[in-house]
């Protein structure tokens, strides 16, 4: 988890996040991207999120990434979203193998 908490303090002033929602470990995932991950995790979580993740409990925050800038973002969220599966999995399992709850972090370190 140490490799994640350095993406953490390196993204603490940027602007732009890419994220990955599960449902479970290797369950069902959604990317998206924000200018406000407390908040659009946090709405997801409360059921204010997309359809998509209302409907299949998609929640638990387990991949971020912070960006200065939205065209970035914008242009890493939609390559995230061309990976197959296989690759995303291992994305996610690179920076966090347990699959553990990225969001109450964050909330302590940026709320």
């Amino acid at each position: 988890m140490a490799q994640h908490t350095e993406w953490m303090d390196r993204g603490i002033h940027r602007s732009y996040w890419v994220y990955i929602l599960a449902s479970k470990p290797q369950g069902t995932l959604y990317i998206g991207v924000t200018n406000d991950i407390l908040g659009r995790v946090e709405n997801h979580r409360l059921g204010r999120g997309s359809v998509f993740t209302r409907k299949y409990s998609v929640t638990t925050l387990v991949y971020f990434e912070a960006f200065g800038d939205v065209a970035l973002a914008i242009q890493r969220e939609k390559t995230l979203k061309r990976y197959v599966r296989d690759w995303k999995i291992n994305l996610i399992e690179q920076e966090n193998p347990l699959w553990c709850d990225l969001y109450p972090e964050l909330k302590i370190r940026f709320g």
